[in-house]
């Protein structure tokens, strides 16, 4: 590059990306370095707090760390990096805004575009479920259902109000189970609010392929969890598949047929495609970005030199040994730690030191499963109930990145504590325009012009006679 400072291009502005830029803000020096940050969102979202979100115990907005605000020294591009060509070292970025792409050149590339979710060719799925990997979906999920319960409450009992009233969760991992938790408390909480409706009208069913639930703890673990959610009158089908899904009719394996309004998707993620399609760089099997342990582009034997990757577009090799095949598992836990790690290695590097290998193990597993409740395990030692609950807020309400935030979430979890829940829908808000479209005046149409009168008929003249 002609410029002597070097440029770090940091693509994606998720965990991993925004903890890199952020670190390198308080490591590098005047001048040292410049650091470009690109992602399609203000924001960085926190999603452990999703499940929250989604059953209204946390504000939206405060999950989420605007990128500007907290990124100083940063330059941020509201864009995409859809190509990657580190052979001539530049990245194309097509902007939010506009039609032009452009090439961006760096020195140093930063790859931590995150995971999407991985979903399969099941039809009805693309066109009737949601995920749960942003915070849109988080609120629209929350407000649907909310919305459901205002439609199911002036409906007779019938087919119409139990589709309102069920809910289908499709995954069993700890996203899936913690946000059907916390939906299952959510709407137990909603019926004192409805007179009309009971406990028996709700279902909630949540469909694992797998013979059990959450494989990040233990098998005792698992099946309390499962007790638990029985209890409660969730229904949880273990070794089932769904089928398909047109129509808002859930098909699953079993020859069960399930009509329902709101089907979660949370069966799995994988590397975003866009950024790994659109690159030259390595790609292992599964498609993430083949990454050394000190978290450089490459593999043992050879090393792309200025390719950085981490969270959870990265292969990054687990070190401590309890990595699934052998490699750290897509979580916020790594995502944030190799963030930090990241941004020292990069210093080093540019200062002509030796970067450090990445290297942590799992300090465990803990899942929120509605107020007051919850499971916890790390190694032999497992919690649940109340203690895990306040273990699982403890831990999510100290890593939540900034002060300002942790301030903002422990505060919504006060509210909650003085005055419950929010159970308010902003639904129309997805149709903002649609109150004053109704009654706003519109010009009347013109006039049609007036006819323009016929021209007078012209008489014969008489033929005279010969």
């Amino acid at each position: 590059m002609s410029n002597t400072v070097p440029k770090i291009l940091i693509v994606g502005g998720g965990y991993a990306g925004f903890y890199t830029a952020w670190k390198l803000e308080k490591l590098l020096g005047r001048n040292e370095a410049e650091v470009t940050l690109v992602d399609p969102l203000p924001y960085m979202t926190y999603q452990p707090f999703l499940p929250e979100v989604a059953a209204g115990e946390i504000e939206p907005r405060h999950v989420v760390v605007g990128l500007r605000r907290h990124l100083k020294r940063t330059t941020v591009i509201a864009g995409k990096v859809t190509g990657i060509s580190h052979a001539t070292k530049t990245a194309t970025i097509t902007p939010i805004a506009g039609d032009e792409s452009f090439e961006q050149g760096y020195d140093q590339i930063v790859v931590t575009a995150g995971a999407v979710s991985r979903t399969f060719p099941i039809p009805g799925i693309a066109d009737n479920a949601i995920g749960l990997k942003t915070i849109e979906e988080a609120v629209a999920i929350r407000d649907r259902l909310t919305s459901n319960f205002d439609k199911a409450s002036v409906l007779p009992a019938g087919p119409e109000r139990d589709r309102l009233l069920t809910v289908v969760v499709v995954g069993g991992g700890f996203a899936g189970i913690e946000v059907f938790a916390e939906l299952r408390a959510y709407a137990s909480s909603l019926l004192k609010f409805y007179p009309s409706l009971a406990f028996e009208d709700t279902h909630f069913h949540l469909i694992e392929a797998m013979g059990r639930i959450m494989p990040e703890v233990s098998q005792k673990t698992s099946e309390w969890v499962l007790a638990d959610l029985a209890k409660k009158g969730a229904f949880v089908h273990l070794d089932t598949q769904v089928k398909g899904a047109v129509d808002g009719v859930v098909e699953l394996s079993t020859g069960e047929n399930l009509p329902t309004d709101l089907i979660i998707w949370t069966a799995g993620v994988m590397a975003n495609p866009t950024v790994v399609r659109g690159s030259d760089l390595p790609v292992e099997e599964r498609g993430r970005i083949r990454t050394r342990p000190d978290l450089r582009v490459g593999t043992d034997e050879e090393i792309v030199e200025g390719a950085w990757a981490a969270g959870d577009v990265s292969a990054v090799p687990d070190l401590s040994g309890g990595g699934v095949g052998g490699f750290c598992v897509p979580n916020a836990q790594h995502a944030v730690r190799q963030g930090k790690l990241m941004a020292k290695n990069l210093v080093a590097v540019l200062r002509g030191e030796k970067p450090k290998e990445y290297n942590h193990k799992n300090l465990g597993a803990v899942a929120g499963l509605g107020l007051y409740n919850g499971a916890f395990q790390s190694g032999n030692i497992a919690l649940t109930g109340l203690i895990a609950w306040f273990a699982h807020r403890g831990y999510h309400g100290l890593a939540m990145p900034t002060w300002e935030r942790k301030f903002r979430v422990i505060g919504d979890w006060m509210q909650n504590f003085l005055h419950g829940r929010e159970v308010v829908t902003l639904e129309a808000v997805q149709k903002p325009r649609a109150a004053f479209e109704e009654f706003a005046a519109r010009p009347r149409p013109a006039a049609p012009a007036a006819d323009a009168p016929a021209p007078a008929e012209k008489k014969a003249e008489p033929v005279a006679a010969k």
